[in-house]
């Protein structure tokens, strides 16, 4: 079963990947408001993870 910080990450991906399929402001190179604040949270969600993983990694 995926852990919680997995999941948050996992929905921020979704909630963003929504978000820049919907926003006609969001582009490659830019981000509207929105977009941008969903963008950082998947960002720091999907960060606290992988280093999780590593961490845990390194202790096996």
């Amino acid at each position: 079963m995926p852990d919680d910080l997995y999941q948050r990450y996992q929905a921020a991906h979704r909630a963003h990947q929504a978000h820049i399929r919907t926003c006609a402001r969001c582009t490659d190179a830019a981000r509207c408001p929105d977009g941008q604040r969903a963008y950082e949270l998947f960002a720091r969600l999907q960060d606290a993870y992988l280093a999780r993983r590593r961490d845990q990694q390194r202790r096996s």
